[in-house]
């Protein structure tokens, strides 16, 4: 199963030289029913660029949270075990919730298929929407445009051997 782990450059440097992603349990964001349901749509591969997507918005929360972090979106694709990846059956349809899986223990960096990353280009984007966030989560629309000014950009994608260059 492919999961896609929110990160931040930081976050990605801790993981690399740690060689695993955390040690469990570990949010991340997969093609489920509910995201399925919603998406409407068969396409693995869309149904999986939208698991992407919203992985990416979460990695934009990380950012938010930690200032000192480079205004760039990290995602890292990794394969997991079936089952290893589970779905909160509590959460349902709950929008916030769709994609989400908790994997139970530490995933090994060697499991990681690609890294996904914002352009320099999107370095402005991206930090007017960390900032605008907290708006945004309290309904203020000019807020919410600022934040969705971010997702205009496409996630760069990276093999896992261009890490060193990325944090470096």
């Amino acid at each position: 199963m492919r999961v896609y782990v929110p990160l931040t450059l930081p976050g990605l440097a801790e993981a690399y030289k740690a060689g695993e992603l955390g040690s469990g349990p570990l949010d991340a964001f997969a093609v489920t029913p509910a995201l399925r349901e919603w998406y409407v749509s068969d396409d693995i591969e869309e149904l999986e660029y939208a698991a992407l997507n919203r992985a990416a918005q979460a990695s934009l929360r990380l950012l938010a949270t930690d200032p000192q972090a480079p205004r760039k979106r990290v995602v890292v694709a990794v394969d997991v075990a079936d089952g290893a990846a589970s779905v909160d059956p509590d959460r349902g349809l709950d929008k916030s919730a769709l994609g989400v899986v908790r994997v139970a223990g530490p995933v090994p960096m060697k499991k990681a298929a690609a890294v996904h990353v914002d352009s320099n280009d999107a370095e402005p984007d991206v930090t007017a929407a960390a900032a605008a966030l907290g708006a945004a989560d309290q309904g203020d629309d000019d807020a919410q445009f600022t934040v969705d000014g971010a997702e205009d950009h496409e996630l760069m994608w990276f093999g896992v051997q261009e890490i060193p260059n990325l944090i470096g």
